[in-house]
Formats: structure tokens, sequence, C-alpha cells
């Protein structure tokens, strides 16, 4: 497995002890409502940075998952607790708290649910809207549901902003990656069809890159997403939370990202953050996302036509975000060229 850059750490911001900062007050918030992030439980490098700038993910339906993707920090049961009935309200209360007018959700997979758990993450995005007058903006990442397509228009259908469900790596590498209920074809049909239902949300997707991927994969893993409708995607370095997870095959170089991001721009994507320490969730984009939503709210049509009619005819030039400044150049074979 080879070493990874020094810079990677170095440039990750540590979580605040100060009881008064903006992390500790997020963290004692969370605590007080016994609410979940997948920030923590999946390990996330970038909670420092995150936290105290007031952005967090709010992970429902508990911290046990009922698959066990082989990247995947977070714990594992087939048979988890009962999901929590005032879980929304809390949620609510403590995004009111918080004051921050974006906020993203996202769940364990819980196949031992009938509905999967879709209808408790209705539920706490009707109470978020209605708590906030419809001011506050939400971002869902929610799982396949196992391809249920009338699960996904539920969702699609609750008050959401954003759809996001994660594909996590190219089409080749899924079954060694991903749990074996998961699968590329599957993901695709949900973000496809949650569009289809309701063109007016936007659907968003992350892609993990350094786990023996070529450049020509995640290429066509792009075309595909284009071709289901996937308006926002975000590129970010594997890294092995523990011993048990996979190995790390390749930190990507900052100009694979660069490259990344302009061919995203050139497919179409309404918007990409591309660089290492990128996350599905992180908070890179949600400043322009949230621009885009806002001014969709305020007009007629589709996502897509909205933002494309801001270009009034012209080539529209999309927000991009590349995050890295890792020079390191690694000397072993790589399957970007």
């Amino acid at each position: 497995m080879p070493s990874k850059p020094a810079s990677y750490s170095a440039k990750v911001q540590a979580p605040s002890l100060i009881p008064a900062s903006p992390f500790q007050k997020m963290k004692q918030t969370l605590r007080n409502h016994t609410l979940t992030t997948v920030c923590e439980e999946a390990s996330c490098p970038n909670i420092g940075e995150c936290w105290s700038s007031g952005t967090g993910t709010i992970m429902l339906l508990g911290d046990e998952c009922t698959r066990g993707c082989r990247f995947c920090n977070v714990k594992t049961n087939r048979k988890p607790e009962a999901p929590d009935p005032f879980e929304p309200m809390k949620v609510a209360l403590a995004v009111k708290a918080w004051g921050v007018d974006y906020i993203v959700l996202t769940s364990v997979d819980r196949d031992d649910l009938e509905d999967h758990g879709s209808a408790h993450f209705a539920q706490t995005v009707e109470i978020l809207k209605s708590e906030s007058d419809n001011k506050l903006l939400v971002e869902c990442l929610v799982g396949d549901m196992r391809g249920d397509l009338k699960l996904v228009e539920k969702l699609a259908d609750c008050g959401l902003d954003v759809f996001a469900h994660n594909v996590e790596t190219v089409e080749r590498l899924q079954r060694h990656i991903r749990d074996p209920r998961a699968n590329y074809k599957q993901s695709l049909a949900v973000l496809k069809h949650a569009k289809l239902h309701n063109p007016k949300v936007y659907t968003k997707t992350s892609i993990m890159l350094g786990l023996g991927e070529s450049e020509e994969e995640v290429i066509q893993a792009m075309v595909d997403l284009r071709a289901s409708g996937v308006d926002i995607i975000t590129f970010g370095q594997y890294l092995r939370p523990t011993e048990k997870h996979l190995s790390v095959v390749e930190y990507i170089t900052p100009e694979i990202y660069e490259r990344l991001r302009l061919k995203a721009e050139e497919l179409g994507f309404l918007y990409c953050a591309s660089g290492a320490m990128v996350r599905s969730s992180y908070k890179a984009g949600e400043f322009f996302i949230k621009g885009i939503i806002e001014k969709g709210r305020a007009k007629e049509g589709t996502a897509s036509e909205v933002v494309q009619a801001e270009a009034g005819g012209r080539e529209i030039k999309t927000k991009h975000t590349t995050i890295s400044e890792d020079k390191t150049v690694l000397p072993q074979v790589s399957r970007w060229g």
C-alpha cells in the first residue's frame, strides 16, 4: 500500500477544544438531542473544518447499518434497533439551534425495514421545512432502497431540494467495494428516477478515487451519470479508516482532480467539487448549490432549465471547485496515465 502524503494530514483542520467554539457548540447540541452524524460515525477527516463553520451531516435511523461496504467505518448489524419516532423533531430542534439555512441529512441503510426508512426520512424533511417556513434548504443523501422506485418517488416528493445518492466507485469495482445488495445500475436507476419523477429536484452523487480505478472508467461513469440526469458530482480520495478496511491503491494527484473538474464542466454537470479531502456532503459546494436552488424557486421550469436560462442563450459557465494543494509525485505505476 502506498504511503499517505504528509500534506494530507497537514491540511486537515483539527477539532477545537475550546468550550465556546462553534465546533463544541454543535457537538453539545447533537448530544443534547441524542443525534448521530455521519461525520463522527464514518470518521470523516473534515469534521473540524465543517463543524467549526456550522455545517454537519445528520445521520438518521440509528448508527448501525444493515450493510457491510468494505470502505465504510459505520457499524453494521443485521437487525438494528427500531428508529426513534421522536428523531424528526429532535433534528428540527437541533437545526434551529444551529441557525443554519442549509442542512444535509443522510442515514444508514435499513434493509430490515419494509420501506427502508423512507417514511422516517420524509417526515424529517417535512418537519424541517414546516419549522423553517420552507426557508431551510435540505439535501438528502439516501440509500438505494434496493431499487424500489416507489420509495424513490416518496423521497423525491417530500420537499427536499437535493436528492443525493452515491455510486461510490466505477462499475468494474462495485462488487469488490460495495455490499452485494448495492450495484452500479441500481444506483443509476435511483438517481434517474428521482429526476424523472420530480424534475425540480437537483440530483447529486459522489465517487471515491484511489481504489484501483482508471481515468477512462471514471469518465465513463461521469457519462453514465449525466445520461441519468445527475446535476452535481464530487470526487475525493479514499482514505482507509482502519486496517480491517480496503487498502488504498493509489493517492490521486492534484492534476488529476483538475482534469476531472474540467471534464465535469465539459459534460455539463452544474457543479463539481474535486479534491483529495472532498467528501459527498463537504461544505465546499453548498454556497453555490444554495444559490442555484434559490434561483430555481423563483422561476418556472426544471432544475436544469432554470440554470440554463440564467445564461440567456450564452454558453453557461458552471461553478466548480478543485480542493487540493498536494504536489506529491508518488513513485508507483498508476492506472491514470
